[in-house]
């Protein structure tokens, strides 16, 4: 049973049947717990109740942190304290951005996509650990980019001296026979550890009450002791914290005193409220303090973004990062916490400030994101990277891009280098994916009665299915570089069966990220079919990632089927998935 906090146990002395039963009634809460308060002339207490009476299990239930509809009256020191015991109820305040999905598309009338890159993977991080606490996503929680993001894929490296190499394919869409997934990948050249630039780290700690759990500061700190075996001994990090206020807890430090480093990360405690933009805010001076020209010069802020003292609205706080990124000081983000976690206000903040979003369920994550690709988390190789396609009328008839609903530019933002974009770290891969309509098949759009345009005459292009454009700036700035590749029609596989593990699999992370929402486009392309496409296109799977995807597909599809008989009786669990 939940234990009440230890302020209130001293309320009950004296109470020989305990605590549940004083809280029934059986004794009076102390003068001395009452807030100084004097206590008034008490009536006679009637005989106490059984054990299992309403008000017992009605504070039982308070204090455990979760509702009850029970009718019986709450006893007054329960009713005092039940603003705090609502800090530990199970009803999730999470917060997430709802986007609606990117709009198919007429070639003859819009042929040209823009959109700046991401390279987040914390949408997947998050949407396992609600699967494996036994719970679908809220539809704000799947962004699909970040879900085919988070796996490695084999796609070229840079051979003509771009930072990045270019990949693509085509295949038959698994979901729907008249159309075409086009695959657009993105491979930087990696770099080791050794060889990055040296790294002036701050690590910006929330402290307050809110990550006073398990998945909150005690998995911060295990995160932040696996970077620092990273350091080296030209890189210095610096220990910001905030709850009530912030302070530096450690001033610049060489990568080699490891062990003042760990002792300063293991000393932080958690309780308060939570000031977290005067923390970003201390935390920019320190970066400033000991900015390394030339080097990595970059915040880590660990949070479940719960801000509520000081500047707390979503606009402020970006507006605070993208003033700050002028100074060359990046901000990652690295999510913690369940409940009460913000996720719209932790990707945003990143992308903000030319960093990385990444969730933390588990160590096994830390390690992923600030080990075994510290690189790609510290090192950026190119940033402002904008991919552009231009499809051709004579190939294709229709598009949608699958993804990206919050990175989308206008045309002409693609050109113009005072439009900010996204940051590509070394060896981060980066995957995009279209669902086409080739000429000649069923498409989404109904025709035109009027002003259709005609059939585009035959040209010397006329193998071309698309145009790939490739934008980016230099990591210290400049103009902007362009990078063209023609897409040909001659590139398509006859069947999904003939398109690499890669291609297929990435299809199928896609499907499932669609299936969590509305299911939309996937017709009676269901979850076991997913199941079924990711595991025979595992491949190589060194790290083990896709096949524990495949259990997650199947976790969905029971939690699938669970929630049919109580959400709509008599209908089966995917025809509920697709929502026809």
């Amino acid at each position: 049973m939940f234990l009440p906090p230890l302020y209130l146990r001293p309320a009950v002395q004296g109470c020989a049947a305990g605590l549940l039963l004083a809280l029934a009634g059986c004794g009076q809460p102390s003068p001395d717990n009452r807030a100084g308060a004097t206590p008034a002339p008490q009536a006679p207490q009637p005989p106490v109740a059984a054990p299992a009476s309403a008000e017992i299990r009605r504070a039982d239930v308070v204090l455990a942190g979760y509702s009850t509809k029970a009718a019986a009256p709450m006893p007054s020191v329960i009713r005092e304290h039940e603003s705090l015991a609502a800090d530990y109820r199970s009803e999730p305040r999470e917060q997430y951005r709802n986007l609606p999905d990117n709009p198919i598309h007429s070639v003859a009338q819009a042929p040209v996509s823009t959109f700046s890159v991401d390279v987040d993977t914390g949408a997947y991080a998050n949407v396992r650990r609600l699967l494996n606490q036994g719970s679908l996503p809220p539809e704000g929680a799947v962004r699909l980019e970040e879900l085919v993001n988070y796996f490695p894929y084999d796609y070229a490296l840079p051979s003509d001296g771009s930072p990045f190499g270019l990949t693509t394919e085509i295949a038959p869409s698994p979901w729907n026979p008249h159309t075409r997934l086009l695959r657009i990948g993105i491979k930087a050249s990696d770099r080791a550890v050794v060889e990055l630039a040296p790294a002036n780290l701050v690590f910006l700690v929330d402290v307050s009450g809110s990550m006073d759990r398990r998945e909150g500061l005690p998995l911060v700190q295990s995160t932040l002791k696996l970077l620092v075996d990273q350091l080296r001994e030209q890189d210095r990090v610096s220990l910001v914290v905030y709850a009530g206020e912030s302070r530096v807890v450690l001033e610049p430090t060489s990568g080699r005193d490891k062990a003042k480093i760990r002792e300063a990360i293991e000393q932080l405690t958690a309780g308060g409220s939570t000031a977290g933009a005067s923390g970003i805010q201390l935390a920019y001076r320190m970066a400033r303090q000991g900015f390394i020209k030339n080097g990595i010069n970059r915040i880590l802020l660990a949070t479940d973004g719960d801000f509520n003292v000081g500047i707390s609205d979503f606009d402020s706080l970006r507006q605070m990062a993208v003033d700050q990124r002028k100074s060359g000081v990046s901000l990652t983000t690295l999510g913690f916490g369940v409940d009460n976690y913000n996720e719209h206000l932790m990707e945003q903040l990143a992308d903000a400030g030319d960093g990385n979003y990444a969730y933390i369920d588990n160590l096994r994550e830390a390690r992923k994101v600030l080990v075994d690709q510290l690189g790609s988390t510290l090192a950026v190789v190119a940033k402002d990277v904008k991919l552009q396609v231009e499809f051709n009328p004579a190939q294709v008839s229709e598009y949608r891009l699958l993804g990206y609903e919050n990175r989308a530019l206008k045309r002409e933002d693609f050109s113009n280098d005072k439009v900010d974009a996204g940051e590509i770290g070394a060896g981060h891969t980066v995957t995009a994916l279209y669902e086409i309509v080739p000429v000649g098949e069923k498409g989404w759009l109904e025709p035109l009665r009027y002003g259709q345009a005609k059939a585009p005459a035959a040209s010397a292009r006329a193998d071309e299915l698309a145009m790939l454009r490739v934008r980016y700036q230099a990591p210290q700035g400049g103009s902007s570089r362009l990078l063209e590749r023609p897409i040909l029609a001659s590139q398509q596989r006859e069947s999904l069966a003939a398109a690499s593990d890669d291609l297929r699999f990435a299809a199928a992370v896609a499907a499932f990220a669609q299936q969590l929402k509305d299911g939309r486009y996937t017709g009676d392309f269901g979850l076991e079919d997913t199941v079924a496409l990711a595991r025979g296109a595992r491949g190589d799977d060194r790290f083990g990632l896709r096949g524990e995807f495949v259990q997650l597909a199947e976790l969905a599809q029971n939690l699938r089927a669970q929630a049919v008989p109580a959400q709509q009786p008599g209908r089966s669990a995917e025809a509920l998935s697709r929502r026809e």
